[in-house]
């Protein structure tokens, strides 16, 4: 594949990408850098080998899903940095204008 001028308007446009003309002669350079990169791995050799599915053998130790008791109110609203009696307080996030 060759870069063109139109495959990096293109690339620059999908990633949502900004940049002045004096970038475009190094982001062509890095792209078929990439691209040489690419073409080399496919020249490996890679006939027997299983596909990786996972970085390692370890598999995650979950816990069992236990009931335990509600966290009472007042140790809930301990760290709370404004509370009012019963409840957390947050900034307001919704205008009426928004809905």
């Amino acid at each position: 594949m060759k870069i063109t001028d139109q495959v990096i308007n293109e690339l620059a446009h999908l990633a949502r990408l900004e940049f002045d003309e004096e970038s475009r002669p190094r982001i062509k350079a890095d792209l078929e850098r990439i691209l040489v990169f690419c073409e080399q791995l496919n020249e490996v050799n890679t006939e027997g080998v299983e596909p990786l599915v996972y970085l390692s053998d370890v598999t995650d130790g979950l816990r069992d899903d236990q009931p335990n008791p509600p966290l009472a109110k007042d140790l809930a609203l301990k760290n709370a940095p404004k509370a009012d009696s019963d409840y957390f307080k947050i900034p307001k996030v919704l205008n009426k204008k928004d809905r």
